[in-house]
């Protein structure tokens, strides 16, 4: 699933073609995502993008109709950009046609992304963004923050940081590289957890995003940025995905076990 870094990295990518332009009109080929795409998508004509940015893993496409988009990339789905002649895909559900050479094509083969609309000045009273919890990059995200959430909580450390309540964007692959940075096994819980060890996790989900973001995601095989180009944070995944293989920095082998209906991966040694 593509998480926070894969969606910034997609922000990231589309802003420059999309800021400023006209969304001369929009093709649908497939309404039914998890939700129905509203009609008024299918309306836009002549309507231009004023402002582009990210909510959790939502794209919210702001346009100077006061309407304001919100795309979700569900399990599978991506953005690309594409000339007018290249052949549409089998799963390429909704394509925006601009006022240029390229248009962006909305591809989803499982279905479980969104496109949805919304008055801007009421986008964020959305039901599925009012009560998201605070960017993990943002001043709201700190150590008083996490501390004061986790000693009143005895779910797992792993569980309590993929509440998309607490903090948004910190996915398995994440949440598993992130402890294991702050050496804390994903199993401990919450108010067991020492400040110091809390304080050491914020830094660390910080630097892994920030990370991530950097090297434009990780690469997982349905993930491709705006660019048709892989994303290559994969390449220094420290725990998640290696099952067995030696610690980076004991040589201990990882450990994976199922928490919270996730594969959990975290070296026994380095994370007590």
């Amino acid at each position: 699933m593509p998480e926070l870094p894969e969606v910034e990295t997609t922000l990231r990518g589309i802003t420059p073609h999309l800021l400023g332009r006209f969304i001369k009109s929009v093709s649908i080929y497939q309404i039914q995502l998890r939700w129905l795409i509203p009609d008024i998508v299918s309306q836009l004509d002549n309507i231009k993008v004023i402002n582009l940015e990210r909510r959790a893993k939502y794209l919210l496409i702001h346009l100077e109709n006061e309407q304001t988009l919100i795309i979700h990339l569900g399990m599978s789905g991506s953005l690309r950009f594409c000339k007018p002649s290249d052949e549409r895909r089998k799963h390429d559900h909704v394509i925006f046609h601009f006022n240029t050479e390229q248009e962006l094509r909305y591809h989803d083969p499982r279905r479980f992304g969104c496109i949805l609309i919304e008055p801007t000045i009421s986008v964020f009273k959305h039901p599925l963004l009012k009560k998201l919890g605070p960017e993990p990059l943002s001043p709201d995200f700190n150590d008083a923050y996490l501390i004061d959430l986790a000693k009143k909580r005895k779910k797992s450390i792993k569980t309590l940081i993929m509440d998309q309540h607490i903090v948004v964007g910190v996915g398995n692959i994440y949440a598993c590289e992130a402890l294991f940075m702050a050496r804390i096994n994903p199993n401990e819980v919450c108010n067991k957890v020492s400040a110091k060890k809390l304080k050491a996790l914020v830094r660390a989900i910080s630097s892994i995003l920030t990370s991530a973001i950097s090297q434009g995601g990780t690469t997982l095989k349905d993930f491709v940025q705006s660019n048709h180009q892989p994303g290559y944070f994969a390449q220094q995944l420290s725990v998640y995905g290696r099952a067995n293989q030696p610690c980076p920095e004991c040589g201990t082998s990882i450990i994976v076990m199922t928490l919270g209906q996730r594969s959990t991966f975290y070296c026994p040694k380095c994370q007590k």
